[in-house]
């Protein structure tokens, strides 16, 4: 479905290594299952040869990998940049969290990533998948070949993408896209309508299954802390283990607003979360409240912006009419 192939890739990266451009190149590998990739760093042509990958799985964003990784060599490194990436990246760039001219960003168009717990819903015993004409066909061990419209396939953030317009690199392969007209606060809406104690209830049972592994919080590249307060053990809140309390929720709740107004909605929170908890929603929230608030504002769109919490203007919301709006919103 994607398109630019893995050649392409693979050559430009191969390319910028060879002229010394670059010294290693962040990409995609597979992991033990066909599905199962995982960012790498490549350093020679033969790596990149024997273990790059791209295609439908290959969700992760590198963009929070650069904030160590620069600090590790004044040489440039290559990183590829989804559009949904390159506002995470602006962001970082923005708060001063990596050195620019230490990266050397190439733009891929996406169709969109599949959601393998879909796959996985759809098909048992999983041996492979290939792309074929819109589809994704599962090679399975027990039911032979099963073919699925990739666009049911779709991970969330992908059937509700906001923008396939990159806002940032040094080198776009292909054509570049539009920002979207997405329907991404549409499931906001419906919680929004509930009452507050089927609000409560939908949360707590969301939540309820947080075993606390802070995937969420280690692949969220509004998180770059070099300290965190979860790991702190005189805070209080440590990680500890799962408890049906308070705790668990609490955990999602301070993060929530550690990112608001930063958090460029790129979904890895919810894509990495191995109990399925739709922590974008509680971002969407708040991207949707300081829209109606403040006016629109993208985070990431472009470096240097200030973000509205953070920007006072003599326009700003009073606190006693936010608390109002919000009541009536919540």
């Amino acid at each position: 479905m994607q398109t630019v192939t893995r050649e392409q890739l693979l050559n430009l990266a191969a390319q910028k290594l060879a002229d010394g451009t670059v010294s290693r190149v962040y990409g995609w590998k597979r992991g033990e299952f066909a599905y199962d990739l995982t960012p790498a760093l490549f350093r020679t042509a033969e790596e990149l040869e024997r273990g790059f990958v791209w295609g439908d799985f290959c969700g992760a964003n590198f963009s929070k990998y650069l904030v160590a990784e620069t600090r590790k060599s004044e040489d440039r490194v290559l990183v590829f940049l989804k559009p949904c990436d390159s506002y995470s990246f602006n962001q970082l760039l923005t708060e001063h969290r990596f050195l620019r001219e230490r990266v050397y960003a190439v733009g891929i168009p996406c169709a969109g990533m599949a959601d393998v717990s879909k796959v996985r819903a759809a098909c048992d015993g999983i041996a492979d998948i290939t792309s074929e004409d819109g589809a994704l066909v599962v090679h399975t061990l027990y039911d032979g070949d099963v073919t699925l419209p990739f666009a049911e396939m779709l991970a969330e953030r992908c059937r509700n993408c906001k923008s396939r317009r990159h806002v940032a690199y040094d080198e776009l392969l292909g054509e570049d896209g539009e920002v979207l007209d997405s329907h991404r606060f549409d499931e906001v809406e419906a919680l929004e309508r509930m009452t507050p104690d089927e609000r409560f209830a939908f949360w707590q049972g969301e939540l309820s299954r947080c075993i606390r592994c802070n995937a969420c919080r280690d692949v969220c590249p509004a998180c770059t802390c070099e300290k965190c307060v979860f790991d702190n053990p005189k805070s209080g809140v440590e990680n500890k283990a799962a408890a049906d309390s308070f705790e668990e929720r609490m955990f999602h709740i301070i993060r929530a607003f550690h990112v608001a107004g930063r958090c460029t909605d790129c979904g890895e929170c919810s894509r990495v979360c191995p109990q399925h908890i739709p922590l974008h929603l509680l971002n969407r929230k708040f991207i949707k409240d300081i829209d109606a608030f403040y006016g629109e504002y993208q985070a990431g769109a472009e470096v240097g912006s200030r973000a509205p919490l953070v920007n006072y203007t003599t326009d700003d919301i009073e606190p006693g009419e936010a608390v109002e709006r919000g009541n009536r919103h919540a």
